[in-house]
Parts: C-alpha cells; sequence; structure tokens
C-alpha cells in the first residue's frame, strides 16, 4: 500500500512539478513492463523528459526518503 502511495506521489510530483503530460507517463509505463527499468530512466531513455527535468527528479526522489524503502520505482 506505502509503494502505490508513493508512486502517487511520484506520478503527481511528474505531472505537477515537471509537467510531464499523462500520454508521456502513459507510454513510459507501457515501456516499462518490457524495459523493466526505473519508470524516470524510461522517461529520459525515450526523450520525454531533458536532463535537467531527470537531475529534478532525482533530487526530489532523494529528498523523499519513504520512496527509498519503495523500489519499485528506483528498479
Amino acid at each position: 500500500m506505502e509503494c502505490a502511495q508513493n508512486k502517487t506521489e511520484f506520478i503527481n510530483f511528474l505531472q505537477g512539478e515537471l509537467d510531464i503530460s499523462d500520454d508521456a507517463i502513459a507510454v513510459a509505463l507501457r515501456h516499462r513492463e518490457q524495459d523493466a527499468g526505473p519508470l524516470h530512466m524510461i522517461l529520459w531513455q525515450y526523450g520525454l523528459v531533458s536532463l535537467e527535468q531527470l537531475q529534478q527528479i532525482f533530487d526530489w526522489l532523494e529528498s523523499s526518503t519513504s520512496l527509498k524503502f519503495c523500489s519499485p520505482l528506483l528498479e
């Protein structure tokens, strides 16, 4: 349950702070099923976030201590 809440918080951050579209997140989630990588890296690999946005994601993940125990976002 906590991981699902953290995933929601992460997606809210992507949409609210970085203005990542629902479509871009949906594309990354579909590719994540095949690539099995961390969502933020798939977003970057497919050109859906810039390097600057990726750095903001890393900063956010680092500051979100509860996510450190929720590996699905980081795997």
